[in-house]
């Protein structure tokens, strides 16, 4: 390992004075939430960006930095670009509209609400009905470490063979899904699609769905090609993963995204 001395990252700069992203500190709760669901908005915005869109399908979610019980997530049959602060959702286990005008998704109460309820450390989640990842869903194959990127993933995600095609609408789908993600930020739920969880942030979450998703690109697109690709070895996957598939890098990797979105959609604050 990599002697880091103070430094969460390799990637964090060791000569001071550099503009590099810094993680943020919050005087209160409420500026705490705030930045939650401001996030949580510019990750929805980015999967709009990403083409994730599929009618109503698709939840983000985070919990409450004073209610964590509770989980923000964006709001039933809005689409991913209309999500903005003032229309989120704040929802219990129990799937009970807390605050907003909303009705929630019920596949994602379902899902999202379980995962939150059987482990406290993770903070967001997300869900979308992708092309790629659901294609990929449908083989019920793992990602192989074929590429770097995939490494991000090297025994970091799972396999969920449960209720595989079925939609999760009844309460014990949720539960066997949660039971998955112990110690992974990724799953793939087969015959269905990709779900990532953070326990660091929303923008951590996302960042590694919008990446999971293009490992699935480029696995469908070797595997079409007929040429049998070479395998990183696995300790090089594993180095690889330790040094670039953190929660912190996906947090890292997510700011270039933030930093668009919130200069191109202001709107998105509202």
């Amino acid at each position: 390992m990599l002697d880091l001395g103070k430094r969460v990252s390799i990637y964090q700069p060791e000569q001071e004075g550099l503009i590099f992203p810094e993680l943020p500190a919050f005087e209160t709760v409420e500026q705490e939430r705030r930045h939650r669901k401001e996030r949580l908005v510019a990750a929805c915005r980015a999967f709009d960006r990403q083409g994730f869109d599929y009618g109503f399908a698709g939840h983000l979610t985070v919990r409450d930095p004073e209610r964590p019980e509770l989980y923000w997530t964006n709001p039933m049959c809005v689409h991913f670009a209309k999500v903005r602060v003032s229309n989120l959702i704040l929802v219990d286990h129990e799937g009970t509209v807390i605050e907003g005008s909303h009705a929630v998704n019920r596949a994602g109460f379902v899902l999202h609400a379980n995962v939150h309820e059987e482990h406290p450390d993770i903070i967001a989640m997300c869900h979308a009905h992708t092309v790629y990842g659901t294609a990929w869903a449908a083989t019920g194959r793992p990602i192989e470490p074929i590429t770097q990127d995939a490494c991000a993933f090297f025994e970091d995600h799972v396999i969920i063979g449960d209720e595989a095609g079925a939609v999760a609408v009844e309460n014990h789908a949720g539960s066997n899904v949660a039971k998955a993600f112990k110690g992974v930020k990724a799953a793939i739920h087969q015959n269905h699609g990709l779900l990532t969880a953070s326990r660091h942030s929303i923008d951590s979450a996302a960042f590694w769905f919008i990446a999971l998703e293009r490992c699935c690109k480029q696995q469908l697109d070797i595997a079409a090609s007929g040429i049998q690709p070479t395998h990183v070895r696995a300790d090089r996957a594993r180095y690889s993963r330790e040094h670039v598939g953190s929660d912190y890098i996906g947090w890292l990797h997510f700011q270039t995204i933030w930093n668009q979105l919130a200069e191109d959609q202001p709107d998105m604050f509202d």
